[in-house]
């Protein structure tokens, strides 16, 4: 996933400075390169760190926020037939999709630390993160729909899988 050498390449100042950039909200961020891959790193770190976590430790018993219980109801109330065990692209990304989460998440803001933060989502939970099984998503969408995987025993293949090898 994200490579020690692409941080070690920016070197110290390098590195330095793109942790005080991405400290920062993002409407002070133009189109830079740099902070972009760096956002990449970031997101491919936090998906290598929780897939980690999930293949290690029973996902029924994860709890990734403080308001776990609160995400999981609203997202299950709001996305009552959305099917998370496979993903697709318009389920995210659709117009009306966009709506449709931009009001979910939208009621995080200030609750869920870095709620609206890029991340990697799974869109197949029987497979690894791979580029082709990877939609990029808010922290908030992730959260809900990965406490939702866990609590309807979706990730179970991954830890079973895991833990029998």
């Amino acid at each position: 996933m994200a490579s020690d050498s692409a941080l070690a390449a920016l070197g110290p100042e390098g590195a330095s400075a793109a942790a005080h950039a991405l400290s920062l909200p993002a409407d002070a961020y133009g189109n830079d390169p740099r902070l972009e891959a760096m956002w990449a790193i970031k997101a491919s770190e936090h998906a290598e760190v929780y897939f980690n976590l999930i293949s290690s430790v029973d996902p029924k018993f994860l709890k990734l926020t403080k308001v776990d219980d609160k995400l999981y109801t609203l997202f299950r109330e709001t996305f009552k037939d959305l099917d998370i065990k496979l993903l697709k692209t318009e389920d995210l990304k659709s117009a009306e999709a966009k709506e449709r989460w931009r009001s979910f998440c939208n009621q995080f803001d200030g609750i869920v630390e870095d709620f609206n933060y890029g991340t990697l989502l799974r869109l197949d939970t029987k497979r690894e993160y791979t580029e082709e099984n990877t939609i990029f998503a808010t922290r908030v969408q992730f959260y809900a729909i990965e406490i939702a995987r866990n609590r309807e025993g979706l990730n179970d293949t991954v830890f079973k899988s895991k833990s029998n090898s």
